[in-house]
């Protein structure tokens, strides 16, 4: 029994999750969707990668993982793994967020990064306008204690105007997921571990955001419209562990 101070042992997603979840995702982006995916040359073919999207559509995740060259296991609120959609969620290797704070699905991502697999984030946290402007420090805690690549993902079409955030788009809509340069964050020597988690996770927001702007720009698919904005602030929001993982559905 794991002692105060141990992590209880965690059970990772078996690589045979791809076998049958890698088909489907392609049929969701080219069948069901018309899906343009662009920067495929920047995801390195080996070793571990982190895929870090914006957020705006309970479809990104899906779509991120389908147009994506090698498997990965996205973080998904544990909320979404309940009946017919948690099985196939636990089926294709989607890891469960408890968004209370608890830290177990970070170290579940870590231990995958450490076996060479991707793992999908959505530091954004919940669905709103996709600009990146902030995010959650679970993916530079990530990015730091496991050195993997980051690897910026623009996702756009999923949402947009003014649809409601809970709104699915009709099938044959063009969507558009773009990867951006990678990118690479390590703690530097006598740093305090907080400042190269604040450091290292406003790096990943501007590449982010960044990347997301040029596919705005390169694909004229514009951001949805979002109603002005609540209590949520960046600074709060980067105090989050994890932050609130994908809407995955």
């Amino acid at each position: 029994m794991a002692t105060s101070n141990q992590l209880p042992e965690l059970r990772l997603p078996a690589k045979w999750t791809r076998i049958w979840s890698r088909p489907v995702g392609w049929i969701l982006d080219h069948v069901i969707y018309r899906t343009v995916v662009g920067g495929k040359s920047n995801i390195p073919a080996a070793g571990p990668v982190i895929f870090a999207g914006n957020h705006i559509s309970f479809l990104d995740g899906p779509v991120m993982f389908g147009a994506s060259p090698r498997p990965m296991h996205i973080l998904v609120k544990k909320e979404m793994f309940r009946g017919f959609l948690g099985c196939v969620l636990k089926g294709s290797g989607q890891i469960p967020v408890d968004r209370s704070g608890d830290r177990s699905a970070l170290h579940v991502g870590k231990q995958l990064l450490d076996a060479g697999r991707c793992v999908g984030i959505l530091p954004e946290g919940t669905r709103g306008s996709g600009s990146a402007d902030s995010i959650s420090n679970g993916v530079a805690w990530l990015a730091i204690n496991s050195g993997a690549t980051v690897i910026p993902v623009a996702i756009l079409g999923t949402r947009k105007d003014d649809e409601h955030r809970d709104h699915i788009p009709k099938p044959r809509r063009r969507l558009y997921v773009s990867f951006g340069e990678p990118l690479t964050v390590q703690r530097r020597k006598g740093e305090p571990g907080r400042v190269s988690m604040d450091r290292a996770a406003a790096a990943i927001r501007d590449a982010l955001a960044g990347h997301v702007q040029d596919a705005v720009r390169t694909t004229g698919q514009g951001l949805p419209q979002e109603p002005p904005s609540g209590p949520s602030t960046p600074q709060h929001r980067q105090t989050e562990v994890a932050g609130t993982p994908a809407d995955h559905h």
